[in-house]
């Protein structure tokens, strides 16, 4: 009798941890989007006021600071010629 609830008591702790080490997983990676999204914000302004003195310029939106943060540089080029090539935003 006490094997079987020392034996359950060892599924439900694998179990937990199992359920902790997901938990860990996916807000590793939910922080790692947000940190890569305040990064594309932060570039996008400092491109806005540079671009703004040749007149070019992106709006500043959630989707918009996501792309830059994943995607970096390549990412305000591949916005820009969405904008100006081919009037998507």
């Amino acid at each position: 009798m006490i094997l079987t609830g020392t034996f359950s008591f060892f599924i439900a702790i694998i179990i937990l941890i199992a359920i902790l080490w997901l938990l860990g997983k996916s807000l590793k990676l939910l922080m790692k989007f947000l940190l890569n999204s305040l990064v594309g914000f932060i570039m996008l302004l400092f491109f806005n006021f540079f671009g703004n003195l040749f007149g070019i310029y992106l709006p500043v939106n959630i989707i918009t600071s996501f792309v830059t943060g994943v995607f970096g540089i390549l990412g305000i080029a591949v916005l820009l010629i969405l904008k100006y090539l081919l009037h998507m935003i």
